[in-house]
């Protein structure tokens, strides 16, 4: 029997090719029937970049993705308000990349059919129950996961056998909903989000994140290699409280929402009125998360990414969180053969440290930082919190089994 995964998005696909590379069998489901290079840019800070480094793919991460060389802080007449180096040019031994978050996807994807073979993701499947008689085995016992699986073409449901089901389904994740069918709803932060790429000149070094604030408004744009900007517009239009209603990545926005807020901006090396009037396609989301679980998974199932630890999109930290999580998974899993004895250590080592930037995340969103001074602290306690320190990971032992 092999691990499944429900989900092919960074974290399911991270953690198929590092179970993989740990001699783990692996398969995965995913429940769109296309799997296609969809939604923006996206960070992965230098602990992401290490494990797909580890993993063989730093060539191919270098090929699509623009090494960010500094975080600037400015006002929206353009005036720099603080500047901080990030990646190998802050000290770690490893870059952090910004890229198109679907061409990312499509390069795990290809990665994974590689290595795993061409059949090893299969779309249009969709994890819809299991049943795990993990107390049933008894001591010594093997044992396995039934997980019922839909297939979305035929409307038929199979029984399959796992050695494990990990739960990498994202947002609205089923395999969540089944452990935890009393969870709360998502939190709003009050901020919505409207996202999308342009084709721009480059700006600054042409390797700058910029971070703009301006009352309830803030923008945050980046290079994402091919000739385009990544831009993110940030309002402040409610107060805080559960969503109501759905949240969906690749939700259509309308310009005409978002343009009033930033039509006056002129930072003068940076033309964002034009970033948003020039965009092909605009997406719209609220900046969600929610509440921290107090256990992930049970027996042989166990969750992953976002469908464990949803967290604002604050401090470019949700997919690198997840890549983590997939190399944690599939080292416990290769260092014993007792797979809930596997699944409760990394748990162990993972809920509480991506709790941590859960809670950071929301700390920094609230923190409203303006002069240098301020700025400083509050990054550097961000890294601090949520295990980005530069000394602490260059120093790290290898997460690689083999």
């Amino acid at each position: 029997m092999s691990v499944l995964i429900a989900g092919a998005g960074i974290g399911g696909l991270a953690a198929a090719l590092s179970l993989h590379a740990a001699g783990v069998g692996t398969a995965v489901v995913e429940s769109a029937r296309e799997i296609r290079p969809l939604g923006v840019g996206i960070n992965l800070l230098p602990h992401a970049v290490r494990e797909l480094i580890e993993l063989g793919l730093g060539d191919e991460l270098a090929a699509i993705g623009v090494a960010t060389a500094e975080n600037v802080y400015a006002d929206r007449s353009g005036r720099r308000v603080f500047t901080e180096p990030r990646g190998v040019a802050q000290g770690y031994r490893w870059p952090q990349y910004s890229v198109h978050r679907g061409e990312l996807q499509r390069l795990l994807l290809a990665a994974v059919r590689e290595r795993l073979g061409a059949e090893a993701v299969r779309t249009g499947a969709r994890v819809v129950g299991f049943d795990d008689p993990v107390e049933r085995a008894g001591p010594g016992k093997r044992g396995g996961v039934r997980v019922r699986i839909l297939d979305r073409a035929t409307g038929t449901v199979e029984e399959s056998a796992a050695r494990a089901l990990i739960g990498a389904d994202g947002l609205h994740s089923a395999v969540r909903a089944a452990l935890h069918p009393q969870d709360g709803p998502l939190l709003w932060s009050g901020i919505r989000m409207w996202r999308g790429t342009t084709r721009a000149e480059p700006f600054l070094t042409g390797r700058s994140m910029v971070i703009v604030r301006d009352g309830d408004a803030e923008l945050v744009a980046y290079p994402i290699g091919g000739g385009r900007v990544n831009w993110v517009g940030q309002v402040r239009v409610s107060e805080p409280g559960p969503l109501t209603g759905d949240a969906a990545w690749n939700r259509v926005g309308r310009l005409a929402d978002v343009l009033p807020y930033f039509d006056h901006w002129r930072l003068g090396w940076l033309d964002v009125p034009g970033l948003l009037v020039n965009c092909g396609e605009i997406l719209e989301y609220p900046m969600v998360d929610r509440e921290t679980l107090p256990w992930w998974g049970s027996g042989r199932v166990t969750l992953l990414g976002d469908a464990a630890h949803p967290m604002y999109p604050v401090g470019a930290n949700g997919a690198s969180q997840a890549v983590v999580d997939a190399r944690v998974l599939a080292r416990e899993l290769a260092r014993t053969g007792d797979v809930p004895t596997a699944l409760a250590r990394y748990e162990t080592e993972r809920r509480e440290a991506t709790a941590a930037v859960v809670r950071a995340n929301r700390a920094m969103n609230r923190a409203g930082a303006r002069t240098p001074e301020e700025l400083a602290r509050v990054t550097d306690t961000y890294r601090d919190t949520t295990g980005g320190d530069v000394r602490t990971l260059n120093a790290r032992a290898s997460l690689s089994c083999r």
